[in-house]
């Protein structure tokens, strides 16, 4: 059976979807966060939300976020979603991101996204307020043009890796095995543990021919 991987695909969110997402993912946010969302899906319309919207105290939690949490990021996927994405402040955010974590290798494909100068955060006064204030220090030398404390960073905003792991299943499974698509299909199948095959892989946005080498691995571990 034929199952190719859907990666550039991801499950829209604004609004309070959005809200809620970013609270299942771990941001303090004064709404119910929603169970397990997945995490490249909610890190993409984030920015999405940030840098075309200009809604830039998203944008500070998610760079936040991404501060902390960045190593348990699915770099693959979310690699493909930003390729997917025609606006160009989006893609110099995201190239940004890289430049920023410059020791993380795996997110090195997503400077290659953003042809051309660096991107002005505001829309009116970045330059008179890099030279009043200087440079977000993240973001300095980047794709990416922020003044020094336009997007506040402030790490209580966000759960730590061990509360966030006791929260979100997928991000759990991420910690132990590694941020893939593996992971997220063995994390929902011990939520679901009857899931087919198909709809393990279509929910972790995976293939088919992993989804089925994930369910007989953990078949083998549940019968123990």
């Amino acid at each position: 059976m034929g199952f190719s991987r859907a990666r550039e695909r991801a499950s829209a969110l604004a609004g309070d979807d959005l809200s809620a997402a970013m609270g299942g993912i771990g941001i303090n946010l004064a709404v119910a966060p929603a169970p397990n969302p997945n995490i490249e899906d909610t890190l993409l319309f984030a920015s999405i939300e940030g840098m075309e919207r200009d809604d830039l105290r998203v944008l500070a939690l998610l760079v936040t976020w991404l501060g902390i949490h960045v190593a348990w990021v699915n770099a693959d996927r979310l690699v493909a979603l930003v390729r997917a994405q025609s606006a160009i402040r989006v893609r110099a955010f995201w190239a940004a991101v890289a430049q920023w974590q410059g020791r993380d290798r795996r997110l090195a494909r997503l400077r290659r996204l953003h042809r051309g100068g660096a991107v002005d955060l505001l829309a009116v006064g970045t330059e008179f307020q890099i030279r009043k204030r200087g440079e977000d220090p993240r973001f300095r030398g980047t794709a990416l043009r922020v003044p020094a404390g336009v997007l506040r960073d402030r790490p209580a905003d966000v759960l730590s890796p061990a509360q966030l792991a006791r929260r979100h299943r997928a991000y759990r499974c991420r910690v132990i095995m590694g941020p893939s698509y593996r992971a997220d299909m063995w994390a929902a199948l011990e939520l679901e543990p009857h899931l087919a095959t198909a709809e393990v892989a279509r929910r972790a946005y995976g293939s088919y021919a992993t989804a089925s080498v994930v369910r007989r691995g953990f078949a083998l571990v549940a019968s123990g």
